[in-house]
């Protein structure tokens, strides 16, 4: 394929430090001795069980605290999203990644979506529109699937919807032919350090466009494209009167959801497709896991499972869309975000019970311990969570987990969090 040539342009000849052995790290591993057998590859990767199935004869390897010093060793070092590089002395121009690689040999073929939150959701559904209405068509990035797998499936005619986190959007030196930046709100500050180095992550999807690519984007973020001379649309403003679109009927529920799906038929229409020939497909988009998600009604309490809310303003999408919430499971690790804008929101709209836990939790409560004027509780782990609605909840009572908080101090992701509440919820009884 003639676009690789430009990757390996890039490598050919250069010492290659991989940093960071989890998912992306061995995808890269795999595709440099696939097409570049001959290279000079090493991996650094804190943990050194991380590094166990690597053939240690032909790679070094790099492990401990100061593994990311073998940095200066190298020509160029590819980062897998998880690395930070804070406050650490290096010449930016040998740091590169999967998504930088990619780019600039792809980016013709890419729709690039970023956001705080959404972008799961629009991609997917970009996805999901472009393979129903016929087009050749992949999902990949930061939804689970490293971009260099998919390399072997790739056409001049496929189309590859690229989901970017701010992580893989750090370094990069191309953006997608068409970039959608859904929002930006404080998150990731143990990564970034500041929500300054962490927003000018995000707008890299834009900020590398050519003349004729184009950035679709919310009404609040259109400076940024003025600003940046780049073409825009904006999906929060565009006029969609003229496609018969039944909004109640397209399952994704919530204002949040009506934007995202905005996002997604502006990406479409900005990379030359009929609105006409996708519209229909909206109706038959399946939500995501673990967002907004109906779990049933169990001894008589209805249980949503919304464990991918990890800020203060998709929690309050999630209690908007909702309506009536009686316990809502807050709390777990604090990344220091400002938690003023849920604060004023629960204080405005008070719930019958709020159950917190872990540092977040605890700061969560803190701030509305003196005005608030419904129940806070503190729980250990899910199961006494359980146990407390056991106690205190009534039939027709409904609870949400939507906890403006990671979940990194008791679980692996979001997944698992929300995974453990959904079975607990299923066994429920009063």
């Amino acid at each position: 394929m003639i676009m690789l040539n430009t990757i390996f342009k890039r490598l050919r000849g250069k010492k290659i430090l991989v940093a960071g052995y989890g998912r992306e790290g061995k995808s890269t591993v795999a595709f440099l001795k696939k097409y570049l057998p001959h290279a000079m590859v090493a991996v650094a990767d804190k943990n050194e069980s991380a590094l166990q199935e690597l053939d240690r004869e032909r790679y070094k390897t790099y492990f401990g605290d100061d593994y990311l010093n073998a940095v200066s060793e190298y020509d160029l070092v590819i980062k897998t999203p998880g690395i930070s590089l804070n406050n650490m002395e290096i010449d930016e121009s040998k740091i590169s990644s999967q998504t930088d690689l990619f780019l600039e040999a792809f980016h013709n073929q890419v729709i690039g979506i970023t956001g705080t939150k959404g972008k799961s959701t629009t991609s997917t559904l970009i996805y999901h529109l472009l393979k129903e209405s016929g087009h050749d068509a992949i999902l990949a990035g930061n939804i689970g699937i490293p971009i260099f797998d998919c390399i072997p499936n790739i056409n001049k005619r496929t189309i590859i919807v690229y989901e970017l986190s701010a992580h893989q959007l750090q370094f990069i030196r191309k953006s997608p032919r068409v970039g959608v930046l859904l929002n930006v709100f404080e998150e990731h500050l143990d990564h970034f350090g500041t929500f300054e180095n962490y927003r000018a992550a995000k707008i890299n999807v834009l900020r590398y466009m050519s003349d004729s690519d184009v950035a679709v984007l919310n009404s609040r973020l259109c400076f940024e494209a003025d600003n940046l001379g780049k073409r825009y649309v904006d999906f929060e403003n565009y006029k969609f009167d003229d496609y018969n679109i039944n909004w109640n009927d397209v399952p994704l529920r919530g204002e949040h959801n009506k934007l995202n799906i905005k996002a997604a038929l502006c990406a479409c229409y900005s990379f030359g497709l009929s609105l006409n020939e996708i519209v229909p497909h909206l109706l038959t988009f399946k939500p995501l896991e673990h967002r907004q998600e109906f779990v049933g009604t169990f001894g008589g309490v209805t249980f949503y499972n919304d464990s991918i809310s990890t800020i203060p303003q998709a929690t309050i999408a999630a209690l908007k869309t909702l309506g009536k919430v009686d316990f809502l499971l807050l709390g777990g690790y604090d990344r220091g975000i400002d938690y003023s804008s849920l604060i004023q929101y629960l204080n405005e709209n008070p719930l019958k019970h709020i159950l917190v836990t872990g540092e977040a939790g605890n700061r969560i409560k803190t701030l509305l311990a003196e005005s608030y004027k419904g129940e806070i509780l503190s729980y250990d782990d899910m199961e006494s969570a359980f146990e407390i609605l056991r106690t205190n909840a009534n039939a027709g009572d409904v609870c949400l987990l939507s906890p403006a908080a990671a979940s990194y101090d008791r679980y692996k992701n979001f997944e698992e969090r929300g995974t453990v509440f959904k079975e607990l919820a299923r066994r429920f009884k009063k």
